[in-house]
């Protein structure tokens, strides 16, 4: 149950260092629902496992070798999960498990051999493991124990065919063996299995392209934080061009999401993490384009000829007559999100060169403007789907340089102001129908809620995790 309240904390991901980007804090209820639903797990995986042999010698002349054991039935009460803030990590106990085991026993004396089945209950089992949380130096989550101790409480061997009848009546003599013998083998499979867990941890990508233009950090950026009640992990949340990787010139900020304890978790991004995406984009080159005349609807008042664009330039047509036109759009700094109570803001700082094309195809500059506009968001989720709502605070058209010479820009900034109107009524439509909650393979989001706070968007949630027995009692193929 420890193991399954790990991997779903990292299915999904304060901090001394830099300042993280994203934070992902776990809270009590999560590591409840993960002891419930990892004890359902094990209950019914259990009887899949198979156990190594147990020999030993009755009046050290008789050998004997239990064999083929497997688990018919396991009493596992509820164990007892909770955070250990003394070693930053978890604090697993299981009291009074149970266990029905079936298996092989072999006898040899000399040339002496002889053989049947067993049936053996084991009572009263008590673990006790801690494990500590950590990060190595590329940013993994790292889980090492710190601690197990196990005791068998008792166990009773019925034995059956060959001569078991002999061999019962020496039952009182070796079943301390086969307890020690139980008990010595518990806390190293425990901790095999912490070990393969570590394995791996470090094999997940923190680092990973998201397109061809972008690649995204989500290391860790400090040890994880944990209280009695908590744990928050900062991860680094930014986004870098791969062609340059370059880091953006402004800094995550601090900020602190605030612990929900109705949920399972909360998961902080910060205004950063966006506006590391918009740096990548535009050393990518991203925010730029060329626009020509088939480009624009036919019912447009405004299309890509020098003529037609005389109502809005009149020297235009006179200078340059019957010319098609490219527009070269771009932003001409980096665009910035900001967060802020309730609303997403962003702010686009644009320009548009103009070029008449001549009939030999050669582009004439024509004039530039600058286009500054900023928008505003609403964002929630409703029904499982992160849904929203954007509008326009602000558009200006200026000129700012002319080879045609000086034109007002009202008619072009209101013709403008109409086809940005449409484009964000075709986007509200699709962002009133929302984007389905990200699902991994073995964990969905449900009941979340999500806020814009200062600086940062929090959403809280709740998991439901689909846990399967891929890699129940495998070995890990690691390399020595």
């Amino acid at each position: 149950m420890l193991l399954s309240v790990v991997a779903v904390l990292m299915l999904l991901s304060c901090t001394c260092g830099e300042n993280p980007a994203v934070q992902v804090v776990l809270t009590n209820k999560a590591v409840q629902y993960g002891k419930h639903t990892g004890t359902d797990w094990i209950q019914e995986n259990l009887q899949r496992v198979s156990l190594p042999d147990i020999s030993g010698k009755i009046l050290g002349i008789i050998g004997y070798t239990l064999t083929g054991i497997t688990i018919k039935k396991c009493d596992l009460p509820e164990p007892s999960v909770e955070f250990y803030p003394d070693a930053t990590g978890f604090k697993t106990s299981v009291l009074g498990l149970s266990l029905a085991i079936t298996g092989g026993w072999m006898t040899q004396c000399g040339i002496i051999h002889d053989g049947g089945s067993f049936d053996m209950a084991v009572f009263s089992v008590n673990v006790i493991s801690v494990v500590e949380l950590g990060k190595d130096a590329n940013g993994h989550l790292s889980v090492t124990s710190v601690s197990c101790d196990a005791r068998v409480g008792d166990v009773d061997i019925q034995f059956h065919g060959g001569a078991s009848w002999i061999f019962q009546s020496f039952v009182e003599h070796f079943k301390g063996h086969i307890s020690r013998e139980i008990e010595i083998r518990i806390c190293p499979n425990v901790e095999e299995m912490i070990v393969n867990l570590e394995y791996h941890l470090q094999a997940m990508n923190v680092s990973f392209d998201v397109d061809q233009a972008l690649s995204f950090d989500l290391s860790l950026t400090g040890l994880p934080v944990m209280d009695v009640s908590s744990l928050n992990l900062g991860l680094k949340g930014e986004f870098y061009s791969i062609k340059t990787h370059m880091d953006p010139p402004f800094e995550a900020q601090p900020f602190s999401v605030p612990e929900q304890q109705g949920y399972m978790l909360s998961v902080g991004l910060s205004e950063f993490t966006l506006n590391s995406a918009s740096y990548g984009y535009y050393l990518a080159g991203v925010f730029q384009a060329l626009i020509n005349d088939s480009m624009i609807p036919p019912g447009s008042p405004l299309h890509l000829n020098t003529s037609l664009m005389g109502p809005f330039i009149p020297q235009l047509p006179k200078m340059f007559p019957g010319l098609l036109m490219n527009l070269q759009v771009y932003a001409r700094e980096v665009p910035m999100f900001s967060f802020q109570p309730d609303a997403v803001k962003l702010g686009f700082p644009g320009a548009v060169k103009a070029f008449a094309i001549q009939p030999n195809g050669t582009q004439t500059p024509l004039f530039k403007l600058n286009v500054d506009s900023e928008f505003s968001s609403k964002v929630w989720i409703a029904g499982g789907r992160v849904k929203g709502s954007i509008s326009m605070d602000n558009f200006t058209l200026t000129l700012v340089g002319s080879e045609v010479g000086t034109f007002k820009t009202d008619a072009l900034e209101n013709i403008a102001r109409i086809g940005v109107q449409m484009v964000l009524a075709k986007l509200n439509e699709k962002m009133g129908n929302g984007v389905v909650l990200p699902r991994m393979k073995e964990v969905e989001l449900v009941n979340s809620v999500l806020k814009v706070e200062e600086g940062f968007i929090a959403i809280s949630s709740d998991v439901e995790a689909f846990l399967t027995d891929r890699g129940f009692n495998r070995q890990t193929n690691r390399p020595a």
